[in-house]
């Protein structure tokens, strides 16, 4: 068997048993052969991942990289990256500190009834046997809540006070109104009935078990929000710098990056308020904007259909940027009302791998008067088009490389990902996609966001902070008081991932401004574009030396 050979063997079997231990995941890709199950964080589940982890990583260690091509060395070198980072985890117990969070297991069956089918009689038993399965999914939580607190490994207390007001909220409105049964589209509405029926027997048990027990574990959570205040907080988050930023920068480093972005952008933000009148005020000429009638959506159908009407003038102005358009389109969906509360401002899901289903822009419509036009069209051109929607879509329409890099997902990845997405807020400005300079003060609030979120986030796991003053922080930036409080406990709850956007960002620029000094009038933005672009997400450092070859 040749080194190529066998490492396609091995990337094929480590694919196919993800998605047999993450059924979830493979129902976000349109995978139906896994959709009467649900993931088991439990003993048996952690330890059929970590097998998997370290079973890849000797296969990845045994090939040699000489019989490969430089596209099969980056796959062989992911792989085993990958099983590195999970094993770390796994030896960290990350998955106690994660047991309790505002994304957790009790928004699953909700956002994934919004992908998976239910139109047949084989696909609605599917749906049946997964709800039947949510209760030993809550118990095997509530086991890891046990074992936490056994080892004094808890979530913040902010994170627990929110998931009891979510769980609360769940178990007020009737069972008949919750998405898991209002959403599925069936081939016939009586089964709705029999959805509605596993719901009360299965999930609001289940959920009420779980109030309960989360109800019971606030006071051994940490009053103290950030990894900073657990015994060996500085290793640990030194592990989720290395994971979500692919780059060996300090903390200090990204707090200092941080600061200077808002600094810079913040003089972006001053010229736009001066032409508009108001001196060097940005938060008067942004308090302006919100007070402004013709910038509130009226309804949340509205608001969904303005962010459509920009993924479509994106999609127009897409050739003359990229090279590449993906074949699937991109559809914006409300975020469901049980679940925005608690929900990022908008977010995305990819298309199925059959193409039978778009990619999916969600918007939160959650607090409507915050929502304005004005910061709208930088998160739609961020989240979908020519964002995540263009990355992640165009990755699964990429031939020859294993399923693991056009479908997975690990978080060396991130600053790729998320970088990306926040570089093409930049393109949709030189593209001449927002409508006028208020659009464009969105934009610069959005990058705004994403640069107070090193401040914030290093502030919080490195140095110690309290949540109110991340909170103040974020609001001092330009980040409206309802983001900014969902956004400071989401990095509570979810350390290091606010560190991957500006980090990503600021890579692929540096990238590009190499190869527009090297190429001169030669560089063409469009086969840049597909030059990072056509390998799949790559940790920053394999992304730099493929760009730049």
């Amino acid at each position: 068997m040749t080194e190529s050979i066998a490492l396609a063997d091995l990337c094929a079997r480590a694919w196919e048993r993800t998605l047999e231990l993450n059924p979830t995941l493979a129902t976000i890709y349109g995978d139906e052969r896994y959709d009467d199950r649900l993931d088991d964080p439990g003993p048996a589940g952690r330890a059929a991942r970590r097998a998997l982890a370290e079973e890849s990583l000797a296969g990845a260690r045994a090939i040699d990289e000489a019989g490969l091509d430089p596209e099969e060395r980056i796959s062989r070198d992911l792989l085993a990256l990958i099983a590195e980072q999970q094993i770390a985890e796994d030896d960290l117990r990350a998955d106690l500190l994660a047991a309790v969070e505002q994304q957790g297991h009790q928004s699953l069956l909700p956002e994934l009834v919004q992908l998976q089918k239910a139109d047949s009689p084989e696909r609605l038993q599917r749906l049946l046997a997964r709800i039947a399965a949510y209760p030993a999914l809550t118990d095997a939580v509530i086991d890891l809540m046990a074992e936490g607190r056994a080892a004094g490994l808890t979530a913040a207390r902010v994170v627990a006070e929110r998931v009891v007001d979510q769980v609360e909220r769940l178990l007020a409105a009737p069972a008949a109104t919750s998405p898991i049964v209002t959403v599925p589209r069936l081939a016939d509405e009586a089964d709705r009935a029999r959805i509605l029926d596993a719901v009360e027997r299965h999930v609001r048990p289940a959920d009420a078990r779980f109030l309960e027990a989360v109800r019971a574990y606030l006071p051994a959570t940490r009053e103290d929000p950030g990894l900073a205040s657990l015994p060996d907080g500085e290793a640990r988050y030194a592990a989720k710098v290395r994971d979500y930023t692919s780059l060996d920068l300090t903390p200090a480093e990204l707090h200092r990056i941080g600061l200077e972005e808002l600094e810079a952008i913040e003089g972006e933000r001053r010229a736009i308020a001066r032409a508009a009148g108001f001196g060097d005020d940005t938060a008067a000429y942004r308090a302006a904007l919100n007070a402004d009638p013709a910038q509130i959506p009226p309804t949340p159908e509205a608001l969904v259909a303005r962010c459509q009407e920009d993924v479509d003038r994106a999609f127009a102005a897409a050739p003359r940027w990229f090279a590449r358009i993906p074949t699937a389109g991109c559809e914006v969906r409300r975020v469901e009302p049980l679940l925005e509360k608690d929900a990022p401002g908008a977010y995305y899901y990819p298309p199925t791998m059959d193409g039978e289903r778009p990619g999916i822009y969600f918007v939160n419509a959650y607090d409507l008067p915050s929502r304005t036009y004005w910061t709208a069209a930088s998160t739609t051109y961020h989240e979908a088009v020519p964002g995540h929607h263009f990355q992640l879509a165009l990755e699964m329409e990429l031939d020859g490389l294993p399923a693991f890099r056009t479908l997975g997902y690990w978080p060396q990845g991130t600053a790729y990902v998320e970088g990306w997405a926040l570089y093409t807020e930049r393109v949709a400005d030189e593209a001449g996609l927002f409508r006028d300079e208020a659009e464009r003060f969105g934009m610069l609030d959005s990058q705004a966001l994403r640069a107070v979120r090193l401040v914030v986030d290093t502030g919080l796991h490195a140095f110690g902070w309290s949540r109110r003053r991340a909170f103040e922080t974020m609001v001092a930036a330009g980040i409206h008081p309802t983001d900014a409080g969902i956004e400071t406990d989401r990095y509570i709850a979810w350390p290091g991932q606010a560190l991957a956007y500006m980090t990503g960002r600021r890579e692929i620029e540096r990238l590009r401004r190499e190869r527009a000094a090297r190429e001169g009038s030669a560089f063409d933005v469009r086969r840049f574009h597909d030059d990072v672009l056509r390998h799949g997400k790559l940790p920053l450092r394999i992304l730099s030396d493929v760009v730049l070859a």
